[in-house]
């Protein structure tokens, strides 16, 4: 059961508030405190956010407290938001280590870092996750459309809290594809300019010869 007085305490513990305090932060998200913490819900806006990454983190512990970051991919909407607190994800198969579903069976506690280089956004969000296996309506929900992946199970994270941080020190960088798109448009521009060139060299001619 979730005792804490503020969402943020998921992450403020005494500790971490003794070291704001000694190094002057403490006031200011004291006030964050007062106005009730982060959020808990799944805005729209942070909906839009999760289901246009083809990338995340997901981060886990072992019953030791030994944590692990895991890589997962896939077509924009691979990620997707179920309802205000659970967001949901097709596990596809991997080098088959499962650290990740032997992390969450003995702590289910967990972690999603979500990053946009190109807007320089991330999001952190706390909660916790469980592995649904042999589910195929489940399944057939969060599998992207047409995605050459092999799944094997599905992983349903829900929300704690969520925080959005500032963009210092996040370098812009962009998809490939994103990148491939604008230079065909240039080169498309580009060769409408050169005709148009043309067309403007033949009527000048034209014109000079009447």
């Amino acid at each position: 059961m979730d005792t804490h007085a503020f969402t943020s305490d998921v992450a403020f513990t005494p500790t971490v508030k003794a070291i704001q305090t000694r190094k002057g932060s403490r006031q200011s998200y004291a006030r964050v405190e007062e106005r009730g913490g982060w959020q808990a819900d799944i805005t729209p806006d942070l909906a839009a956010f999760i289901e246009m990454q083809t990338s995340i983190f997901l981060s886990t512990a072992n019953g030791d407290g030994q944590p692990y970051i895991q890589h997962r991919g896939g077509p924009a909407g691979f990620l997707k938001v179920l309802d205000e607190r659970t967001i949901g994800f097709a596990d596809f198969s991997g080098n088959r280590q499962f650290i990740t579903q032997g992390n969450l069976a003995d702590n289910p506690r967990a972690f999603l870092f979500l990053i946009d280089y190109a807007h320089r956004q991330r999001i952190k969000i706390w909660g916790s996750a469980r592995v649904v296996e042999g589910d195929a309506e489940m399944m057939a929900r969060l599998m992207p459309r047409d995605y050459k992946a092999r799944p094997e199970q599905v992983i349903l994270f829900t929300v704690s809290a969520w925080d959005a941080n500032c963009p210092q020190h996040i370098p812009q960088r962009f998809e490939a594809a994103d990148v491939a798109a604008a230079l065909a448009e240039r080169d498309r521009r580009i060769e409408w300019l050169e005709q148009e060139i043309v067309r403007l060299r033949e009527a000048s001619i034209v014109g000079a010869g009447e």
